[in-house]
């Protein structure tokens, strides 16, 4: 399938499958889109309503790594918070190098950004790194079927490609798997804001919210693990 990059409405570029019509990140602002949805909605939420203390360890699953920049800000957003995030990305058709060098994340972000957007690129797949202080990644190339993991995570960025174009991912099967991988009190983000997957998250056991959609989008969903 051909892929290009494109420059989103805030600036921001990302990854468009032409042939799908479809992009790793909104075309109406990628970097604003990740902010609202998966740093608001997600961590910022989570460690205001669960953490009260510094240094407080963090676990993040993200279910599609794509292009880097949600584990990309939220590296940036553990050093603001104080916290320590081990950061689990899972991706089962990673980026091509080429497309990476293509997006310009370093160039609207702080000074830094460069270096620890190319450290989470470079790193080795199924391998821990410590990319800063507060920061560890570990990716790992794996379709999402596969996942395995049980009482895991504090939070999930849910960030797979939309139900129109993969609907096998947006499955009440699959979200079995988020509800098993989640700790009690855990947090699911999605940009998304489907009503059946929301039907089938809340017959799993989760508690749903609609909340304000990012840019170009009326609606996303939070969901906690009672």
């Amino acid at each position: 399938m051909k892929r290009e990059v494109i420059t989103t409405a805030d600036g921001s570029k990302t990854i468009r499958i032409e042939e799908w019509n479809e992009q790793y990140h909104s075309k109406h602002g990628a970097l604003q889109e990740a902010l609202h949805v998966f740093i608001k909605n997600g961590l910022c939420f989570y460690t205001k309503e669960f953490i009260h203390s510094a240094n407080t360890n963090i676990s993040i699953l993200e279910i599609g790594f794509g292009t880097g920049l949600n584990a990309l800000l939220t590296a940036i957003q553990a050093e603001k918070l104080q916290v320590n995030i081990d950061y689990v990305g899972v991706e089962a058709f990673p980026v091509l190098s080429e497309e990476l060098n293509q997006l310009n994340y370093g160039e609207i972000l702080p000074e830094n950004t460069k270096e620890i957007f190319k450290a989470i690129h470079s790193t080795e797949w199924e391998k821990p790194c410590h990319i800063t202080s507060n920061f560890t990644l570990l990716k790992r190339k794996q379709i999402f079927e596969d996942i395995t993991d049980q009482n895991s995570y504090d939070i999930i960025y849910f960030d797979a490609f939309g139900a129109r174009v993969q609907p096998e991912l947006w499955t009440k099967e699959i979200f079995e798997i988020m509800f098993r991988a989640l700790h009690p009190k855990g947090v699911l983000v999605t940009y998304a804001a489907i009503g059946k997957v929301k039907r089938d998250m809340k017959a799993i056991g989760f508690e749903v919210e609609r909340l304000q959609g990012p840019p170009g989008k009326r609606h996303m969903m939070r969901a906690v693990k009672p």
